[in-house]
């Protein structure tokens, strides 16, 4: 049994999908995250960076692993999925998933601050994170254009990324021009197992794109 503690935000939903595309039994704790428990002692003991998402594998002596993209792999060599033994093959998966890791969430996630949270809005660092982050979209239609999946069968790169794309708009970044990354997009949304995964841990849970969080994620980035 796995114990994941997440939120209803793009790194939460990259754990949940995982889980469900693995067929692994878990149980979601969901965290509010204006509340700051994630910052919590008993938290910090699972993940030191007091952030969200964060495993416990019961089967493994109560093994914590956090950081989303060291929670992908350690799951893929758990399953033996998702993540090819061949070495060309591994690299270049892990290539795509430290570019989301490194280069788009950052990106993208500056961009979610100073276009949806941020109080003052700043026209420069709005402009300067859209657009990097548009960039770094059209490096994903380019390779999209050659193959299906970000290298070449579907795996934990596409996995990470995926999140990340479907909340362009709150980001302020539009899909337009992008034909192979909107292809890919809509044939990894009707995956039943990526349907599953961003349901966890509930429907209900807020989301840090809905506008009635803001405060509460205004209340995490002080």
């Amino acid at each position: 049994m796995i114990d994941l503690y997440t939120a209803a935000t793009p790194n939460g939903r990259k754990a949940s999908i995982m889980l469900e595309e693995c067929e692994l039994p878990y149980k979601a704790t969901w965290f509010s995250l204006g509340k700051l428990t994630q910052r919590e002692p008993w938290f910090l003991k699972i993940n030191p960076n007091g952030r969200i998402p964060a495993i416990v594998d019961r089967d493994e002596n109560n093994l914590a692993v956090f950081e989303s993209g060291a929670i992908l792999i350690y799951l893929a060599e758990k399953t033996g999925r998702f993540l090819p033994s061949g070495r060309k093959e591994r690299s270049t998966v892990i290539q795509w998933l430290m570019f989301q890791m490194g280069s788009i969430g950052p990106m993208q996630g500056q961009a979610n601050v100073f276009y949806r949270y941020a109080t003052e809005k700043i026209d420069y660092a709005i402009k300067r994170y859209q657009k990097e982050t548009r960039r770094l979209y059209e490096v994903l239609d380019q390779q999209l254009r050659k193959q299906e999946y970000l290298a070449k069968d579907y795996s934990i790169a596409d996995i990470a990324t995926w999140p990340w794309i479907t909340g362009h708009d709150w980001a302020g970044v539009s899909l337009d021009g992008l034909p192979n990354l909107q292809r890919w997009q809509n044939v990894i949304e009707k995956r039943t197992a990526v349907q599953r995964g961003i349901s966890v841990p509930s429907d209900k849970a807020a989301s840090t794109r809905d506008e009635a969080a803001v405060e509460g994620v205004r209340k995490m980035l002080v």
